[in-house]
């Protein structure tokens, strides 16, 4: 899963008038969750409460790009995110030079493994950036793919998550209790 990094405004990136973008919705253990892509890979895992919700911020966030329904061509990948297998799915997503390193070393963490932000940060020769880890999590704009709900506080706590600490706290105990399965409500479910 490689990640780009890109310079230049985030707002242009987001804007380009050509880009067409497909998405598919599941219900699962953790909420809705809407997957987009482009040709390139997905670039959007949203959790929430209602589809609905997710489409409006999907089109509010890419307000040029065509946005379509497509959950035959979404289907594999976001199963296999649902699955665990985060490493068959294609990227399109772009960081900034820390946030790349940030989330390539999230997708090092086992499922049922944690590391505190502290952690991360020691990890990337950057001791002191535990503040600046936080932030790259809480922009990863693809959730479950890149499992920054693995990263908590120094006291072992949850912490925050861009997609509500209840999610957090529900991906985390099923983990630990050794499925890296996000649970399908129902298999009929995708859409």
């Amino acid at each position: 899963m490689a990640i780009e990094s890109r310079k230049g405004p985030v707002a242009r990136q987001r804007a380009h008038p050509d880009r067409q973008i497909w998405y598919a919705t599941a219900r699962s253990g953790a909420g809705t969750v809407l997957m987009a892509a482009t040709r390139r890979g997905v670039c959007r895992v949203y959790l929430g409460d209602r589809a609905s919700d997710l489409l409006r911020r999907l089109r509010t966030e890419f307000p040029r790009a065509r946005v379509r329904r497509d959950p035959q061509r979404l289907g594999p990948w976001l199963r296999a995110c649902l699955d665990g297998r985060v490493g068959e799915v294609p990227l399109d997503v772009r960081a900034t030079g820390f946030q790349r390193k940030v989330w390539e070393a999230l997708q090092l963490i086992p499922p049922g493994q944690r590391r505190t932000y502290g952690e991360v940060a020691r990890g990337l020769g950057r001791p002191g950036a535990a503040r600046a880890v936080a932030r790259a999590c809480a922009a990863n704009p693809v959730a479950l793919l890149i499992p920054c709900h693995r990263v908590v506080r120094s006291d072992g706590s949850p912490g925050g998550y861009r997609w509500g600490s209840e999610r957090k706290r529900v991906l985390l105990e099923q983990e630990a209790a050794g499925s890296h399965r996000v649970p399908f409500w129902s298999r009929s479910a995708l859409s």
